[in-house]
């Protein structure tokens, strides 16, 4: 069994990937509109864009998101998306860029656990934690 992390966007899911791609070296290996899907007869001119279902393969981790219409998006909150690193030069740049035009809610940083840490929410409002883990004595 494997669990992938499943985002709902307001919107942004098409633009967020391109930014995923880009920061996290990830590959989009699936994106449907809902203008492609039986359903689009159905869905409304300013949706028929909009993503159904999107999935990328960042490592060996699948990442899954779709644009959620209006009035069905929540907050995201009460979970993090971690990224982990073996050198905390890479876990650095990844928190600085993903941070970019988001909110720092802990500085990446040394702490007791970590050569390097970091918790934010990126532009699009997807929380992350990023770690580059010190290595046991």
């Amino acid at each position: 069994m494997q669990t992938n992390p499943y985002l709902f966007f307001a919107g942004q899911c098409e633009a967020a990937f391109k930014f995923y791609e880009k920061v996290l070296g990830g590959k989009t290996e699936m994106m449907l509109t809902h203008a492609e899907t039986p359903a689009a007869e159905q869905t409304p001119a300013e949706w028929q864009k909009k993503i159904i279902h999107a999935h990328m393969r960042i490592g060996n981790m699948l990442l899954m998101a779709s644009d959620a219409p209006p009035g069905h998006q929540d907050d995201m909150k009460g979970f993090s998306l971690n990224l982990s690193y073996d050198t905390k030069a890479e876990a650095e740049r990844v928190f600085n860029a993903l941070a970019e035009k988001g909110e720092i809610r802990m500085p990446f940083q040394e702490t007791f656990f970590a050569t390097g840490f970091g918790m934010l929410a990126d532009q699009f409002g997807a929380p992350w934690m990023v770690i580059c883990e010190k290595k046991p004595a």
